[in-house]
C-alpha cells in the first residue's frame, strides 16, 4: 500500500511537473492560525505540506524559522499540537513532520511513527538523524507504513548518496546550500549538481530545499528536481502580516505564484 505522499509524486511525474511543497511550523502563528495558514497554501497550489516540530535548538534553522518556532514554543505548542495539526491538514494534501531527532526519542520512536500514520500522515523529514542511527526509525516506518526522508548536502559523498537513497522513502531532501534555511536572492548551481548525482544512484523523486523562496526560483528548480520546497518565504509575510486575515491572502498569493511558476516550466519544457 501506497502513501499519499508517494501518490503525488506519481502523479506530478506524469504532469511532466515537480511538486511544490510548502513548510510552516506548527502552533504558529497560533495553533488555529499555523491550520488556517496551511489550508490558504493548499488552496493557493501547495501539493504537500511539511509541519515543522519546533524545537529549542535547531541547528538547521535559519533566523525567520528561528523566530517563529521560538514563538510556537511560548505558546505551548508539544507533540499533542503537532499531531493535531497532521490530522487537521492531512485530508487535503499529503502531509509530512520535519522534526529534529531529540523530539522523536522522547515521544518514543514506535510511537511516533503509529500516531502520525493515524493523524493521517505520510512520513517524517530528520535532518539530523543519519542513516548509521536510524534502524529503530526504519523498523517502525516499516511497521506503521510512514515515510522516512532524509537529508543530503552539497557535501554528502557519492558513496553515501547511495546508503541514503537505498533508505529513503517518499523522497529525498536535497539541501541546496551548506548552511542554514532562508530566504535567498538566489539558489546555487550546486543543488542542481547534487541532483544529478543523486540521479546516477537512485530513481527516487528528489525534492529541493533550503534558500528557494521566489517563483523565478521554484522555476528554475524545477527544471531539474521532483518537488520545489519553500518554507521561510512563507514565514515571513506571516511575520509581516498585521492580521491572520492578511497573512492567509498573502501566502495563498505567494502559493499561486510559486504554482503558476512550475506549470510554467512545464509549458516551456
Amino acid at each position: 500500500m501506497t502513501t499519499s505522499l508517494e501518490d503525488l509524486f506519481v502523479k506530478t511525474r506524469s504532469e511532466k511537473r515537480a511538486a511544490l511543497i510548502g513548510y510552516m511550523p506548527a502552533g504558529f502563528p497560533t495553533q488555529d492560525g499555523c491550520i488556517e495558514i496551511i489550508k490558504a497554501m493548499i488552496a493557493g497550489g501547495v501539493d504537500a505540506i511539511e509541519i515543522g516540530f519546533p524545537y529549542s535548538d535547531p541547528v538547521m534553522d535559519g533566523p525567520v524559522i528561528q523566530a517563529a518556532s521560538e514563538q510556537s514554543l511560548r505558546q505551548g505548542t508539544t507533540a499533542r499540537e503537532v499531531m493535531a495539526t497532521v490530522a487537521a491538514v492531512s485530508d487535503l494534501a499529503p502531509t509530512l513532520i520535519m522534526t529534529y531527532w531529540n523530539p522523536i526519542e522522547r515521544y518514543g520512536v514506535e510511537n511516533f511513527a503509529r500516531d502520525l500514520v493515524a493523524n493521517g500522515g505520510s512520513g517524517v523529514i530528520t535532518p539530523d538523524l543519519t542513516v548509521e542511527e536510524s534502524d529503530p526509525w526504519m523498523q517502525a516506518t516499516v511497521v506503521h507504513g510512514a515515510n522516512r526522508v532524509f537529508v543530503v548536502a552539497l557535501s554528502t559523498s557519492d558513496e553515501r548518496l547511495k546508503k541514503v537513497a537505498a533508505n529513503s522513502s517518499g523522497f529525498i531532501y536535497a539541501a541546496s546550500l551548506m548552511g542554514v534555511t532562508g530566504v535567498r536572492d538566489s539558489v546555487t548551481s550546486g543543488a542542481k549538481d547534487l541532483v544529478a548525482r543523486l540521479r546516477t544512484v537512485t530513481d527516487k523523486p528528489i525534492a529541493v530545499g533550503l534558500g528557494v523562496s521566489t517563483p523565478e526560483q521554484a522555476r528554475e528548480v524545477a527544471q531539474y528536481a521532483d518537488g520545489v520546497i519553500v518554507g521561510s518565504a512563507f514565514m515571513k509575510l506571516v511575520q509581516e502580516a498585521q492580521t491572520l486575515d492578511s497573512a492567509v491572502a498573502r501566502v495563498r498569493e505567494l502559493a499561486q505564484a510559486l504554482s503558476a511558476a512550475i506549470a510554467e516550466e512545464v509549458v516551456r519544457s
